[in-house]
């Protein structure tokens, strides 16, 4: 784990969204302004209180030291950026209070480096980490390496913090991490959710060999998929609502075995399905909506002794069988976001080991990334990652 060497504080002037959103050159753009088609605006994707995502022009960026500026040339539209546009907020605490601009899922080309940066030069190609610890000797989760706890960890597109879909961002740059010339931009911005999907195995305690059933075919799910068969896992199980979902499944791992869920179905029946699908007891349930009658079908398809690991994100209060799993063993365990992946993601991407190019299925400008939006929250559009490119 690499540690800021300077304090947190010493990024407040780029990261505070009130500097921001005083700033003279910080407008909201109308559909249609000229600035909109001018490559040299700082142009950027916001959402905002009364559920609008538009345009909007920001400060061109600075490198200040230890820091560097990327020209962002892809990033993808992640669920939780259409979460924020759509309700406002996720949970109690990220709320959207005024404009922020969305994204976070990055990849680009470093332009400018500030003093005492080493470990980049202008014209490296790089994935942004988006979440930056404080990187203080005093943070406990920092020092032991578990930095996606730091109480005071900025997230981009997590409110109040503007996100990365936008031309020009400036950051750590410890937290910028090289692509090989074999990895395109494209694949370095889908290397985020890779990351989620990579912490969930980690923790989850993925082993060669091991029975999964995959809950839900979303990007997630279908990440969660490739990483899955990468590390060994035999058989896979993948359930969705939507056969098109599943048959996109088949088409990156052919012999994995789908369950359409019928909306009817009790968790017990879903579970019924599932391990028939097996053919044999699972072990392991990698949970990746967070919809908690989708946990119960996964807690009552794992065998004595099995483990449900949650790496979607539901609502605030669910309610499980707490007797079931009592009386068989049944673990239940979660993740926040991820830390220590983005290299293994780049490096089994580089490999060949995971594929991550067939998931990006639509593409668009950055300056239609409003178009975009209304595609990636539209599920009749059949998009799996909406990237928006510049």
């Amino acid at each position: 784990m690499t540690v800021i060497s300077t304090p947190l504080t010493k990024y407040e002037t780029h990261y505070d969204p009130t500097k921001v959103l005083d700033h003279p050159d910080f407008r909201i753009l109308a559909p249609g302004d000229a600035s909109i088609k001018d490559k040299t605006v700082n142009l950027a994707c916001a959402y905002n209180p009364a559920h609008e995502v538009h345009m909007i022009a920001k400060p061109t960026p600075t490198a200040g030291p230890g820091e560097a500026v990327v020209h962002v040339k892809a990033t993808g539209i992640c669920g939780s950026d259409v979460h924020f546009w759509k309700h406002g907020h996720i949970g109690p605490t990220m709320v959207v209070r005024d404009e922020c601009g969305a994204g976070h899922e990055s990849a680009g080309e470093v332009i400018a480096v500030g003093e005492g940066v080493t470990n980049l030069t202008v014209g490296d190609r790089v994935a942004i980490e988006a979440g930056v610890p404080c990187g203080r000797a005093d943070c406990h989760f920092c020092l032991i390496g578990r930095y996606n706890a730091c109480p005071n960890v900025v997230f981009f597109s997590t409110p109040p913090y503007h996100g990365t879909l936008t031309r020009f961002h400036v950051h750590p740059a410890a937290w910028l991490h090289k692509l090989p010339d074999n990895v395109s931009f494209e694949e370095g911005s889908v290397c985020e959710p890779l990351a989620v999907a990579l912490a969930g195995l980690e923790r989850a305690g993925v082993r060669l060999g091991d029975q999964v059933i995959i809950c839900g075919a979303g990007p997630i799910g279908l990440v969660t998929l490739l990483a899955a068969r990468a590390a060994g896992c035999a058989p896979i199980v993948i359930t969705d609502l939507f056969q098109s979902r599943l048959d996109f499944a088949k088409s990156l791992v052919p012999n994995v075995r789908t369950v359409c869920i019928q909306k009817h179905w009790t968790p017990e029946e879903t579970a019924t399905e599932i391990k028939r699908a097996a053919g044999g007891e699972l072990k392991l349930a990698l949970e990746c909506t967070g919809v908690e009658s989708s946990i119960r079908s996964a807690i009552f398809s794992v065998v004595f002794g099995g483990k449900v690991f949650v790496i979607g994100v539901g609502n605030s209060e669910q309610t499980y069988p707490f007797g079931y799993m009592s009386a068989n063993e049944i673990d239940l365990q979660f993740q926040y976001r991820y830390a220590n992946q983005y290299p293994k993601a780049i490096r089994l991407v580089a490999e060949g080991l995971v594929d991550l190019k067939p998931l990006v299925t639509h593409r668009f400008p950055l300056e239609q990334a409003v178009e975009a939006f209304h595609v990636a929250a539209d599920p009749s559009q059949g998009a799996i990652k909406v990237q928006i490119q510049d």
